[in-house]
């Protein structure tokens, strides 16, 4: 009874809907309940095997191969797979009542929490189906004219690269380019690549929080603070940082913020976050238009029609999962796992890891490459030979192959791993003597 009605409060709904209760098993979510309450006092558990074994056991990751592309979307805990799927029954019974007169319902309750693991007012959360979606609201929203400035680096993603492309193609804006030597752990070095271009005329920066390509995280709040300063507008891709690393969104200073909630937040595949501040919203028109565009109201930013009702509000398992697990155990060790493979793989003859070490630059991804190798060539003999999956990498000047574990991620998965790259570094077959 305890979890139905933590479910009903979660949802937003009433308790006359209390018989709709029956479609939901939560044997293995209370199960889960109890053992992140019997261990929510324990620190320090980044190299306790046990603890996680029992997070992984939460997973239904294939046995056959060693997924380390969670940076592309992270697989869902089966009490959130499970909670979709009761979802999108109960919507088939009835679509339009259920989803719209009921599930509806609870995306204010969603809004909620998603605010509460954000660190910020419901009022500057929109939800949406992933970062492309936010970042480009803003991008395409905000009133930018010919011989505006935009400034960003040739590192960030693609499709946020070619949004601003488009805008300076369109409508004659001007995007200022900064470029990245390598991976730093040189804060001040970092700022001053981005603060070096702005002028006068600059309206926006944008931020790529953690790059796509190595890992490397910038810093945001340096970049976003000097921009303030100067009436520039600093807008955040947090695809890989939010549910990742261990921070609040406004702890970046920052103007607006967008995320995919099926990366690192491990929710159902469709899934964002868009975060604006409160006094921006009236300043940004939605990508799909409300009767009042103009409105302070976030909500203005969710004028998509349909969706996937059940994918949305299945979230709410997400957000419990993560926060059983903790944002500061969680951080700790995905950093753990990621610099227990860049340890061992970087004494490697002919390996080179292209991320930085410490925690104040880095996470669960890293980059690496191996002398005289490509990177697709790499990658193919680790899925065929060794059924590992990762993903090659080849832009600008990056080159090698992304390994990004998450909290499943056993130190077997990483060592196998380590002996994969050892065997194609040294040229040697797979079982040779």
């Amino acid at each position: 009874m305890h979890n139905r009605r933590s479910f009903l409060r979660h949802l937003g709904l009433s308790a006359a809907t209390a018989p709709l209760m029956s479609y939901w098993n939560t044997g293995q979510a209370a199960e889960l309940d109890v053992f992140f309450a019997e261990t929510a006092h324990l620190n320090n558990v980044a190299s306790d095997e046990d603890f996680w074994f029992r997070i992984q056991q939460a997973y239904s990751v294939s046995p056959n191969i060693i997924n380390l592309n969670n940076g592309g979307v992270s697989p869902q805990p089966k009490v959130v797979q499970d909670t979709f799927e009761n979802y999108n029954r109960l919507c088939n019974e009835a679509p339009s009542y259920y989803m719209w007169r009921v599930l509806n319902e609870g995306r204010e309750a969603m809004r909620t929490s998603l605010a509460e693991l954000a660190g910020c007012s419901p009022e500057e959360i929109a939800t949406n189906r992933n970062s492309t979606e936010a970042i480009e609201t803003v991008i395409f929203g905000l009133n930018l004219k010919k011989g505006d400035e935009v400034v960003m680096n040739t590192w960030d993603y693609p499709s946020m690269r070619n949004a601003l492309k488009f805008r300076e193609k369109r409508d004659g804006i001007k995007i200022v380019w900064v470029e990245m030597p390598g991976p730093s752990e040189n804060a001040d070095e970092i700022a001053k690549l981005y603060t070096d271009k702005f002028t006068d005329k600059t309206r926006l920066v944008l931020l790529t929080h953690v790059i796509n390509y190595i890992g490397q995280v910038i810093p945001v709040r340096q970049i976003a603070d000097a921009a303030r300063q100067r009436g520039i507008l600093s807008l955040v891709d947090g695809a890989h940082s939010f549910a990742h690393l261990d921070f609040k969104i406004p702890d970046l200073g920052c103007d607006f913020f967008g995320t995919s909630l099926h990366k690192w937040l491990c929710a159902p595949f469709g899934n964002g976050l868009l975060y604006m501040r409160k006094d921006k919203i009236a300043s940004v028109y939605p990508i799909f238009p409300t009767d009042k565009p103009e409105s302070d109201d976030i909500r203005k930013f969710e004028n998509l029609g349909t969706r996937s009702f059940p994918a949305e509000l299945a979230t709410g398992r997400s957000i419990d999962f993560h926060n059983g697990i903790g944002s500061t155990r969680k951080y700790e060790r995905l950093y753990f796992l990621k610099d227990y493979w860049t340890k061992k793989a970087a004494q490697i003859q002919g390996v080179k890891v292209h991320t930085p070490a410490s925690k104040a630059f880095s996470g669960a991804l890293a980059l690496f490459s191996i002398e005289g190798k490509k990177p697709g060539d790499i990658e193919s003999e680790l899925l065929k030979k060794h059924g590992i999956h990762v993903v090659p990498i080849e832009h600008e000047n990056i080159s090698g192959v992304r390994v990004t574990p998450n909290v499943y991620t056993t130190l077997n998965d990483l060592d196998r791993l380590v002996t994969a790259i050892d065997i194609i570094a040294s040229k040697k077959e797979s079982g040779s003597k």
